[in-house]
């Protein structure tokens, strides 16, 4: 079982990761706080964070430095909005991203290439 912590405000965001991700027995974990998204990651125990580029006011970049240089790094996946951020996103951290629009199957490999699990 593979737990991971999805890190978005938007309700389609969240959708559009259960939807790739609830198979087997994978356990997702809604964060909408990007302020807190690195203790959720401790007090969650989760395998690795899926973090959207736009959550909140915080953003992607600094919740993944935050979740990197925690008490309890994790690995990082960053949906970004557009393929120029790719550069960014390996900046802050991030072990891999993916552009929205993103299919199931490419969001699964995405996550099984950072983790070992999809």
């Amino acid at each position: 079982m593979s737990r991971f912590l999805v890190v978005a405000d938007e309700p389609w965001v969240r959708n559009e990761v259960h939807a790739a991700l609830s198979i087997g027995a994978n356990e997702l974990i809604d964060h909408d706080d990007p302020a807190t998204a690195a203790v959720a990651a401790k007090d969650e125990s989760v395998d690795a964070a899926i973090v959207d580029l736009q959550v909140a006011s915080m953003g992607g970049m600094a919740v993944t430095r935050d979740i990197r240089d925690g008490e309890h790094p994790v690995p990082v996946i960053i949906l970004l909005d557009r393929e120029a951020d790719a550069f960014l996103a390996g900046r802050s951290g991030a072990n891999a991203w993916i552009t929205k629009p993103f299919t199931a199957s490419a969001l699964r490999a995405t996550v099984a290439g950072v983790t070992g699990a999809a």
